[in-house]
């Protein structure tokens, strides 16, 4: 049996922050998914010191991915190894690293390399993977490079970024609630500022989710998502078609149970990661600074998430009470 084509790249970036900076943000990757724009959603499945286990969500080609990776990260190097231990197909195996030097008068060199083979050794899998790979480094790449020398320079990262969460108690079971956030085709329904939604799910578990969301004022703006279905305690989700004023939105539906009265409730808990545009922010009505900004997407986005929580609290509890 021949022995399956191997290809191999490498995508070079130069950045002007600190080789640990770049660093710090390569070896966190519960935070890839507002770091990289095709990163949907990681979970960290085990770790040790030099050690872990991840499994990744992202975008290849427009579509939604999953696999797990073994990364290594020794200790006192800038350099992390990765291998996919269970890979997507067309990729029949994928491994790589990540090295970060130090540049002649400041800054850091990085270099993201892939090794890759196709199911089945198929030419056409094969140059879908190099493609595909290609777009998410090139991308990759740059977002590493803008946000490490965002926070190196220290003027405006802190007031960019900004993460929320709000709360609701609801008695029913995470699974029933976790029903009500899955079926959002059902929305336009229940909830009173979703306008329509086109909800398509190609793979159990894996969603696309376009919504026209009402603002107060009557007017809508469209959304699109890629959703990360993981019953009966998580739904995480990414935006990639976005309102003007944000660059990144991330979030996550948190279900986690609770016993009272010999019945187990859940605690409903929607966590939001979102970056300003550092411009557009402050075209928002009755903005003048990004403090105004952050206090005004906190608003919208936190009253949406918010309303929807406390429908489904209304929505589930009724039923419960009416059946029994």
């Amino acid at each position: 049996m021949s022995r399956p084509t191997v290809r191999d790249t490498l995508h070079t970036v130069d950045v002007d922050a600190p080789p640990e900076l770049v660093y710090g943000l390569l070896a966190d990757a519960t935070q890839w998914p507002h770091l990289f724009p095709p990163t949907v959603h990681v979970i960290r499945e085990d770790a040790g010191p030099q050690r872990e286990r991840l499994r990744i969500w992202a975008l290849a080609d427009g579509r939604l991915k999953s696999w797990t990776s073994l990364r290594e990260l020794p200790a006192g190097r800038l350099h992390i190894a990765f291998r996919q231990e269970v890979s997507a197909p067309p990729v029949g195996s994928m491994a790589g690293s990540w090295e970060i030097t130090a540049r002649i008068g400041g800054g850091s060199r990085v270099v993201l390399g892939h090794r890759f083979t196709a199911v089945a050794d198929d030419p056409d899998g094969l140059r879908w993977i190099e493609e595909a790979t290609d777009r998410n480094s090139t991308s990759e790449l740059a977002s590493l490079r803008a946000i490490a020398e965002e926070v190196a320079d220290g003027t405006r990262h802190g007031e960019l970024l900004l993460s929320f969460e709000d709360s609701v108690l609801v008695q029913a079971p995470p699974q029933v609630v976790h029903d009500f956030l899955d079926r959002a085709d059902l929305w336009p329904q229940r909830l009173a500022h979703v306008a329509r939604v086109a909800l398509t799910e190609d793979e159990p578990g894996r969603q696309v989710l376009e919504m026209d969301t009402r603002a107060p004022d009557g007017t809508t703006h469209t959304t699109r998502s890629f959703r990360v279905s993981l019953a009966p305690h998580t739904l995480a989700y990414k935006q990639t078609t976005l309102p003007d004023a944000l660059t990144v939105h991330t979030g996550r539906w948190m279900l986690d149970p609770y016993a009272e009265g010999g019945a187990t409730h859940t605690r409903a808990t929607s966590r939001h990661t979102v970056r300003l545009h550092p411009e557009r922010a402050l075209a928002l009505p009755g903005v003048r600074t990004l403090a105004d900004a952050r206090a005004a997407v906190r608003a919208a986005i936190g009253g949406n998430s918010l309303a929807t929580l406390r429908t489904a609290k209304r929505h589930l509890e009724s039923a419960r009470l009416s059946a029994g």
